[in-house]
């Protein structure tokens, strides 16, 4: 085999593989955005259509479809580009080497006790609080135009910054790691028809950046004290203090320890 060869198979190589990564993240990206997964499912919904008239020879159908097929991209560009451009700028925050800061286990238990310590005094006390930990994709766009903090994560000051009725009591906290990076952040609501009229802001709020990042959003409700999370699109509402914690946990945990524990598993179960 000549180098020439072997050049272009290394190419060609490459070239699959950048295709295959840049699907990979769109379809990341994609599936935390209701919109996008709808307009997904329409596609593809047509596309199979457009098969069974071509098969069936349905000649109307077929010539609607296929007016569907030429002009579509162009409809969907138009109709459907603040969701395109979301899901653009989702994959433009990703990080591809992870974190700011990979947590040790002894960070990670802090993070837990000081978060928890201050959920449980929400809680007991019907305090409002919405709670943003940042996780793989970066939410520096919220917290530009928040305070910024840059403090030491602790309950006392979790507890201070949602006070009631003080200046910040009504955005939401961001953590970087084991740090509280700014409050008084805003965030997009969600849009989701399923999610129950019964809730307000803070959990529209928190589900929708659930849906448009990996962030992980914590809840105390003020009218009731009830907790949820809401986390990969999804909210999980009314939480026990257990739940909450053990929730917490798994989302603490960087993706490479979930691996490895999991083949560690694996690797006991073979013995």
């Amino acid at each position: 085999m000549t180098l020439s060869s072997m050049w272009e198979i290394a190419t060609k190589i490459i070239d699959i593989g950048v295709v295959w990564l840049a699907f990979y993240y769109i379809l990341k990206n994609i599936k935390n955005n209701i919109k996008m997964v709808l307009l997904f499912k329409g596609i593809v919904l047509i596309l199979i259509v457009k098969l069974l008239s071509d098969l069936l020879n349905l000649y109307t159908v077929g010539i609607i479809l296929q007016y569907c097929v030429e002009w579509g991209p162009l409809a969907i560009i138009v109709i459907f580009q603040p969701e395109i451009r979301s899901v653009l700028e989702s994959i433009g925050r990703t990080q591809l080497l992870g974190r700011h800061k990979i947590l040790t286990i002894d960070e990670r238990e802090k993070v837990v006790y000081e978060i928890m310590k201050a959920i449980e005094y929400f809680k007991k006390n019907r305090i409002g609080a919405l709670i943003v930990v940042e996780r793989e994709i970066s939410l520096q766009e919220y917290i530009e135009p928040s305070t910024k903090i840059y403090a030491d994560l602790t309950s006392d000051l979790l507890e201070t910054l949602f006070f009631p009725n003080g200046p910040l009591h009504d955005g939401g906290v961001i953590i970087q790691g084991d740090r509280i990076t700014s409050a008084g952040a805003v965030f997009k609501t969600s849009m989701n028809p399923a999610i129950s009229k019964r809730l307000g802001t803070r959990h529209r709020a928190a589900l929708g950046i659930a849906e448009e990042s990996d962030a992980m959003a914590l809840v105390v409700s003020e009218e009731n004290g009830r907790l949820s999370i809401a986390i990969d699109g999804e909210l999980n509402y009314n939480l026990t203090l257990d739940e909450f914690r053990i929730l917490l946990i798994e989302g603490l945990n960087p993706k490479a320890e979930v691996f490895y524990e999991a083949e560690a598993k694996d690797s006991a179960g073979e013995d």
